[in-house]
């Protein structure tokens, strides 16, 4: 306040509120607990909006662990483009992780003290898919890929009781084939990111089971997804998701146990095969995306050690069928 606006204040007996600074972010009187993955997630937000979203992606996860609470704090200001803000620059600055993608829209994640910041501007609401994708979810999934699991670029699939890790680059079909998978019968845990869980010795992942993302030219393969509104380009290539729910039949659950993992090649003029892997390019592949303190990753990388005493395979193919029939043997024989 100007010193005019306090003498007309003062002036007319009216009350001066000093309690919050100006640069001080809206209070956050909206708060909605969530369990992403089965981890609670407190979200706090002066917008219905961004609970609505949360409850979007998260609200089909019960809760299946007890670990300290991660608080996520969504701060809506004013201003800002109605244009949809460029992808965010990441920081990794320990012990903290930076997400800025403009002056308006940024967040702070604090690793190991379980709390992130985001700041985003009313006009960003707009674009939730842009939000979800760089600021929503990784909001509390920064805290869960290096507090309580390592992250695995993998699909997850299971046939009695054992699991299969599908691995691969982006484009290498794990989701394609574990889709596959489950329309011919298997348990579907994952599509492309799975979580080996600290809380366990066991080699057991949690997944997102409840939705399935797939390539358009997918359609070739399901006929049931044509039609399906196509996801907008966040990042990376456009996607088509659909909620599991809606597929007839479909088995789903939330974590397996891990029994394989197989890598996925499909180079065109090599014969059909499955074939043992070496372990060192599979400990490499995993310990790639690996972040956080020297601590966190330190258990990561023992967690990795103990996803590695399971059996680990190339799997060369392009007939998603044989590869399907190759698979049900793995399971059923071990080889």
């Amino acid at each position: 306040m100007t010193i005019q606006e306090i003498e007309a204040a003062c002036d007319a007996a009216r009350p001066i509120d000093f309690s919050r600074h100006h640069l001080e972010a809206p209070e956050l009187k909206l708060h909605k607990t969530f369990y992403p993955y089965g981890f609670p997630v407190e979200v706090r937000t002066n917008s219905k909006a961004i609970l609505s979203m949360y409850a979007d992606a998260w609200l089909a996860f019960k809760r299946r662990f007890s670990t300290s609470k991660i608080i996520v704090d969504v701060h809506i200001t004013e201003g800002g483009s109605t244009e949809c803000p460029p992808a965010p620059v990441f920081y990794m600055m320990q012990p903290t992780l930076l997400h800025i993608a403009d002056a308006h829209n940024h967040s702070v994640v604090h690793i190991g003290a379980n709390h992130t910041q985001v700041t985003l501007s009313r006009s960003t609401l707009q674009h939730e898919r842009y939000l979800k994708y760089f600021f929503l979810t990784p909001a509390a999934a920064a805290h869960i890929v290096t507090q309580f699991t390592t992250p695995v670029h993998a699909a997850c699939v299971s046939l009695n009781q054992r699991g299969v890790l599908l691995c691969g680059d982006s484009g290498a079909g794990k989701s394609s084939l574990a889709y596959a998978c489950a329309r011919a019968g298997w348990t579907f845990t994952s599509d492309d990111a799975s979580f080996l869980l600290h809380s366990t010795e066991c080699r057991t992942v949690t997944g997102d089971c409840y939705h399935v993302r797939l390539r358009p030219t997918a359609a070739d393969l399901f006929p049931e997804i044509n039609g399906l509104k196509m996801t907008p380009r966040a990042a990376g290539k456009p996607s088509i998701e659909m909620l599991t729910s809606t597929v007839p039949d479909l088995i789903c659950a939330q974590n397996a146990r891990i029994d394989f993992m197989v890598f996925l090649n499909r180079r065109k003029g090599a014969p059909p095969q499955l074939q043992t892997y070496r372990k060192e390019i599979a400990r490499a592949y995993l310990r790639s995306n690996l972040h956080g303190s020297p601590e966190s990753v330190a258990i990561q990388n023992h967690a990795i050690e103990r996803l590695l005493t399971a059996e680990v395979f190339e799997m060369r193919y392009t007939d998603i069928d044989w590869a399907i029939r190759r698979l049900r043997e793995l399971v059923r024989d071990g080889r």
